[in-house]
C-alpha cells in the first residue's frame, strides 16, 4: 500500500477526525438500549489510544444502522458514547449534531487527549449521497483525517471518501492497516496448502471471490444455502431448499473452472435436513451424492451432514492458511449449528493462519467461544469480500499517497 498511515502523521495538538465503524448490534432490554457485541468498538481502541498518547484532539464519526437520512432515536450513537466511556475509563463528549454550531462549540473547548463522538452520520441524507458540501462541513471540524472504518471502506460516502478532498492530509488507522495486511497482503502469497471455506446463502454474493480465489487456493469448501445451487446445477435433488435458479449456469461454470485450475472444489456429500426452519423440529442426516440421492422432497437442507464435517475437517487439518467466510448452516438455530461449530473448532485446532473474513462467520466463531483462537477476525462484511476479490475500495483509494 502506498497510502499514509497514522504513524506518518504528526498529530500533537491537532484536531483529528477519525472515521470509525461503530455500527454495532443493539437490542432493547428492560426499556434500555444495550450493545450486544462491541467487537467493532474494541477494535478501534488501538487507534484512539495512539492518538490520545500523542496528544491529539480526537473527533470520532460513525454510522449506526439504516436510519434512511433522518434522526431515529434507536440509532443514536449516544449508547456507543456511554459504552466507549466505560471501555476507556475516561470522559467521551457526545455531540447531538454531526455538523454545525453544536460540534463546533464542543470541539473548540477540547484539550489534548480529549475525545468527542458525533451523532450518527446517516441521520443526514447527504452522507450516503457523498454530498461535497456535507463532506466539507465535516472536514472543517478537524485538521487531519484518519479512516479506521474498514467495514465502510467499500462505500463512497461523504465521511469515507468525499471528506478527503477538504483536509490537509488523510491516512489509514491501525485497524484499517491490519485488515489490509491480512485480507490482501497475507492472502497474496499464502502459506500452502491454502484452504478456503465459503458459506452463506447466495452464490451471487461470492462470484467474484470464488473466481479470484481459484487462482490461489488448493481447496475450496462450499457450505450453507449456496451449496443447494451447486447441487441442483449437477442434477441433484434439493427438495424444498432455497436455490438461485438464475445462477445454475454460473454454478456449472465455476465447477468447470475448478477442474481447469485443478483445485479441490468440495460441495457437501450429505446434509442435515428438516421440514421446517424452526427450533426443535425433527431432522435427519441424508446422503447427497447423485440424481438418485439428494434432499428429500418437501424437506430443506439446514446444515452440512456428518460425512461432510469429517471431509472438511480432513482438509482443514492439512492446511497452512485458511480463509473462512460464511456459515455452513443456519447456525442461529442451535439444532442446525453443528457443522458451523465443527468448522470453528477445526480451525482453532489447525495450527494454520486462520482468517475469518467478516460477516456471519465472525458471529459464529464468537458464539462458539473461539474468537481468541483465530489469527485474525475481520470487522468488515462486504468490504472484506471486495478486498479479497481485488477490488479498489473507495475509502482506501481516497486517502493521501505517501
Amino acid at each position: 500500500m502506498n497510502k499514509l498511515t497514522l504513524r506518518d502523521l504528526d498529530v500533537r495538538g491537532k484536531r483529528v477526525l477519525v472515521r470509525v465503524d461503530f455500527n454495532v448490534p443493539t437490542e432493547e432490554r428492560d426499556g434500555k438500549l444495550v450493545i450486544t457485541d462491541d467487537t467493532r468498538i474494541r477494535e478501534s481502541l488501538p487507534t484512539i489510544n495512539d492518538l490520545r498518547e500523542r496528544s491529539a484532539k480526537i473527533i470520532l464519526m460513525s454510522h449506526l444502522g439504516r436510519p434512511k437520512g433522518k434522526p431515529v432515536e434507536r440509532y443514536s450513537l449516544r449508547v456507543v458514547a456511554d459504552h466507549l466511556h466505560t471501555l476507556l475509563n475516561r470522559p467521551v463528549s457526545f455531540s447531538h449534531d454531526t455538523v454545525g454550531i453544536i460540534p463546533e462549540a464542543i470541539i473548540k473547548h477540547m484539550l489534548e487527549g480529549d475525545i468527542t463522538l458525533l451523532e450518527n452520520l446517516r441521520f443526514q441524507p447527504e452522507e450516503e449521497a457523498n454530498d461535497p458540501k456535507f463532506a466539507k462541513a465535516l472536514a472543517q471540524l478537524g485538521d487531519l483525517y484518519i479512516n479506521d472504518a474498514f467495514g465502510a471502506a467499500h462505500r463512497a460516502h461523504a465521511s469515507t471518501a468525499g471528506i478527503t478532498k477538504f483536509v490537509y492530509r488523510s491516512a489509514m488507522g491501525l485497524l484499517m492497516e491490519k485488515e489490509i495486511k491480512y485480507l490482501s497482503e497475507e492472502l497474496a502469497k499464502p502459506a500452502r496448502p491454502f484452504v478456503v471455506i465459503l458459506g452463506g446463502s447466495k452464490v451471487s454474493d461470492k462470484i467474484g471471490v470464488i473466481k479470484a480465489l481459484m487462482k490461489k487456493a488448493d481447496a475450496i469448501l462450499i457450505g450453507g444455502a449456496m451449496a443447494n445451487t451447486f447441487w441442483k446445477a449437477q442434477g441433484i435433488p434439493v427438495g424444498a431448499s432455497r436455490v438461485e435458479e438464475d445462477k445454475l449456469d454460473l454454478a456449472r461454470e465455476l465447477l468447470g473452472l475448478a477442474k481447469e485450475e485443478k483445485i479441490r472444489f468440495l460441495v457437501p456429500v450429505d446434509a442435515l435436513e428438516a421440514q421446517k426452519i424452526w427450533a426443535n423440529v425433527p431432522t435427519r442426516n441424508t446422503p447427497i451424492a447423485s440424481a438418485q440421492a439428494g434432499v428429500t422432497d418437501g424437506w430443506q437442507a439446514v446444515d452440512i451432514g456428518s460425512a461432510t464435517i469429517d471431509l472438511f475437517r480432513a482438509e482443514i487439518a492439512k492446511a497452512k492458511t485458511i480463509l473462512w467466510n460464511g456459515p455452513v448452516g443456519i447456525f442461529e438455530i442451535p439444532d442446525f449449528a453443528r457443522g458451523t461449530v465443527a468448522i470453528a473448532e477445526a480451525l482453532a485446532k489447525s495450527g494454520a493462519v486462520t482468517i475469518i473474513g467478516g460477516g456471519d462467520s465472525v458471529t459464529a466463531v464468537k458464539q462458539a467461544g473461539l474468537g481468541d483462537k483465530m489469527t485474525f477476525i475481520s470487522t468488515g462484511g462486504g468490504a472484506s469480500l471486495e478486498l479479497i476479490e481485488g477490488k479498489e475500495l473507495p475509502g482506501i483509494a481516497a486517502l493521501s499517497d505517501r
